[in-house]
């Protein structure tokens, strides 16, 4: 077994955040600087949000970023299945051990009982934990409820008395009194793990030496360890990331910025400078350095001991000025061609493209005002540009803060998807389906028209869209 085996977990419920790119590039150089391995596993217990195309998204975003893993559920390895909606067996066979050592125990308290528990924690300021009601059902009680049908979900004990210590590699010790320990759930009632009972197996029937991780996690670590103890293994090293911040220092969220890899990619940066770029966040550069530099050398510089433990923040600016360097440093003129025709007009691209415009043209050269948006970024629209649409401007916000939310939660980022959303927006408001595309037309492509919407906001990705319709919200 190689000396250090890390890895990277997303969960496949929404479009691939830069915050996964980071925690995956640490884990990654962190890896290779020991002559390790990397491991990508797809954390898919979450069966209602999970979806085939945000695991393809993920995948496509990391290894667009110009990382690898050693094993994953696209290259396979002697750990898999590497997606824990595979692995149900493995996990009941050990939420059975538990039970058996006395270490879980089955609950069968409805959600309003749980609720209701809740309520009265909360008018007596206490901290949300179980109750451990259930803990005091014998053997006969539990067989006849289960006899009975009734459902129930599968809890961890946790200790009454004492503290116990997480101990991370960048913070140093951090202890957690186990009153403040909740009796996590680690089966569902429907027989999934949750992220917690999976997550320890996982890490441990795959090797991991190193759990490296946001630090949102850092208040999960004392149940983690709890397992650990419980099964009898040797926990892995942790290390829990500060999450990246926006120059303000509120958390990096995608209800205020654009945090999506795809973002990046379909603004015309360089991967090359992204993960140079989130490279620094994790190790700053020391006097006399050269901010530019490759996947090579940030591997080759990473220092555990130089991760900050405040959250580092994501500057656009400088990401900006990065990529600037990598264009004019990087690239000759061949090597601009070819980037550009892999931004904007790749055969797949170029033939939707041409679908959608052909039937709208009379020359060629109509196709630059028509299709302008499409290249570019942010539009510089005016509150003028809103003038001969038919909604006012509480409309027009409501319109788009109803479509930021439920574009949001749509599952796959289609036509067909957009279309319902946008229907359903008209219904809501009480107006027509054309009165309301007119402002979507605006605020995505900047005209009242152009070639049809839907394809148009397919074409241009979730992240785009998100970010113009927030741009048409300043505006209106």
């Amino acid at each position: 077994m190689p000396s250090v085996r890390t890895r990277i977990a997303p969960s496949p419920t929404g479009d691939p955040h830069v915050g996964t790119a980071y925690v995956a590039l640490v884990n990654y150089c962190f890896a290779r600087k020991h002559g390790g391995e990397f491991v990508l596993r797809i954390e898919d217990t979450d069966q209602a949000r999970s979806t085939a195309e945000s695991e393809r998204a993920i995948l496509d975003a990391l290894h667009w970023c110009g990382l690898t893993w050693d094993e994953g559920p696209d290259v396979g390895g002697p750990h898999g299945p590497y997606r824990q909606s595979e692995r149900s067996s493995i996990y009941r066979e050990y939420a059975d051990k538990l039970l058996a050592g006395g270490y879980a125990f089955k609950c069968f308290c409805t959600p309003q009982r749980l609720e209701e528990m809740r309520a009265v924690q909360r008018a007596s300021a206490q901290p949300s934990r179980y109750d451990g009601h259930c803990l005091s059902y014998t053997p006969e009680e539990v067989a006849r409820r289960e006899a009975a049908g009734q459902p129930y979900v599968i809890r961890m004990r946790v200790p009454d008395e004492g503290v116990i210590v997480v101990d991370d590699l960048r913070r140093g010790p951090i202890e957690f009194d186990y009153k403040s320990v909740d009796m996590q759930v680690l089966v569902k009632s429907d027989g999934l793990p949750t992220y917690h009972l999976a997550n320890v197996v996982d890490d441990h029937l795959m090797e991991i030496t190193h759990v490296i991780r946001g630090e949102e996690w850092v208040s999960s670590a004392p149940k983690h360890l709890l397992l650990y103890s419980y099964f009898g293994w040797q926990p892995p090293e942790f290390v829990h990331l500060p999450l990246l911040r926006n120059p303000d220092k509120s958390k990096l969220s995608k209800r205020r910025n654009p945090t999506g890899i795809l973002f990046y990619e379909r603004m015309g940066y360089l991967p090359e400078a992204l993960i140079n770029f989130l490279g620094l966040l994790a190790n700053a550069t020391r006097e006399g350095e050269d901010e530019l530099m490759d996947l090579t050398a940030l591997v080759r510089r990473f220092e555990l001991e130089h991760i900050p433990v405040g959250g580092p923040v994501f500057d656009v600016a400088k990401l900006d000025w990065l990529n600037g360097r990598y264009i004019r440093e990087r690239l000759d003129a061949a090597s601009f061609v070819r980037r550009v025709e892999e931004w904007a007009v790749s055969p797949e691209r170029l033939t939707k493209i041409a679908q959608l415009a052909a039937p709208r043209i009379e020359r060629l050269s109509d196709l630059a005002p028509l299709l302008a948006f499409l290249f570019s970024g942010r539009l510089a629209l005016r509150a003028e540009d809103f003038k001969n649409v038919k909604l006012d401007a509480p409309e027009m916000r409501e319109a788009f803060t109803l479509a930021l939310r439920e574009f949001d939660a749509l599952p796959a980022w289609n036509v067909f998807g957009i279309e319902d959303v946008l229907k359903r927006i008209a219904q809501t408001l009480g107006k027509k389906g054309r009165d309301l595309a007119r402002p979507f037309y605006v605020a995505i492509t900047g005209s009242t028209t152009s070639i049809p919407l839907y394809d148009s906001m397919e074409l241009l990705g979730r992240d785009i869209v998100r970010e113009r319709l927030r741009g048409a919200l300043e505006v209106v």
